[in-house]
């Protein structure tokens, strides 16, 4: 459990950060980003939020380097730091289950060194999936008309419900540094989860649209194939996702916009396969 009067420092603040962020209670919050309340640029401003802070959570992504490690990280001293990363760093597994023991070998070397660089400053460093959850989920890109499936067989990702993510990294707090990954309990096929979502919605999945049809980023993005053990997490977080899987997620989200009650929705009996 996190202390009540903690001083966090967000670089940063997205959609997932500003989730971690609302979960704080009694906090003292400052954050770089179009949200926050610092320029990440005044350097007097930001090192005196540094020094004022008891945690540090960057969500900034590379480009070349790491720019919040560039600038300040020199600055950190020993408070608690935390960086959200992704689980591309494992790049592709055929499918296979893959824990923080692997080797890191993404196709984003940048993400990559990004990983590496902040475990070494030691940080508590969470590595996320897909992530969902209230006005940016399946829900959401199938309702606007921007979802659609592949026809890929035999390709699984894992996911993680914002809410869970942000239980995680403040289950975070009081762990030893090293990688985390925060995932649900259900790796699953994207067309799954999109024929779910439509169920739910009550319209008729979208189209299969081929591989090469995709944009550049999409192929390389299909390209890969894994699932996310999230047994560490477990154990030395103490933590265990509310939304096990897609299918509580998701009914979950259309409950909070549908007056239909979501346990009327149909389940899929094996959404691991297809």
């Amino acid at each position: 459990m996190a202390p009540s009067n903690g001083r966090l420092l967000i670089f940063g603040l997205g959609y997932t950060a500003s989730a971690v962020a609302a979960r704080l209670d009694g906090w003292q919050v400052s954050a770089t980003g179009s949200a926050g309340d610092l320029d990440f640029e005044d350097d007097t401003s930001v090192t005196a939020a540094i020094g004022n802070a008891t945690h540090i959570l960057s969500s900034v992504p590379p480009a070349e380097d790491d720019p919040v490690l560039t600038q300040y990280g020199d600055r950190f001293g020993d408070r608690w730091l935390g960086y959200l990363s992704s689980t591309g760093v494992y790049g592709d597994t055929g499918g296979a289950w893959v824990d923080e023991s692997a080797p890191i070998k993404g196709r984003r070397e940048p993400r990559n060194r990004a990983d590496a660089d902040w475990r070494a400053m030691g940080a508590r460093v969470f590595r996320l999936p897909g992530i969902y959850g209230p006005g940016r989920s399946p829900l959401d890109r199938v309702a606007a008309g921007a979802a659609h499936r592949t026809g890929i067989a035999g390709q699984v990702f894992s996911r993680i419900h914002v809410d869970d993510l942000a239980r995680g990294v403040i289950a975070g707090f009081d762990a030893p540094p090293g990688a985390y990954n925060l995932a649900d309990d259900l790796p699953a096929p994207q067309d799954s989860v999109v024929e779910f979502a439509s169920m739910l919605l009550g319209i008729e999945p979208p189209a299969i649209v081929p591989l090469e049809a995709l944009s550049p980023a999409a192929r390389a993005f299909h390209a890969e194939n894994r699932r996310v053990a999230n047994g560490k997490a477990k154990r030395v977080l103490g933590w265990c996702p509310i939304y096990a899987d897609y299918l509580l997620g998701l009914r979950a989200l259309n409950a909070m916009t549908s007056p239909a009650p979501a346990s009327t929705a149909p389940a899929i009996a094996n959404p691991d396969q297809r």
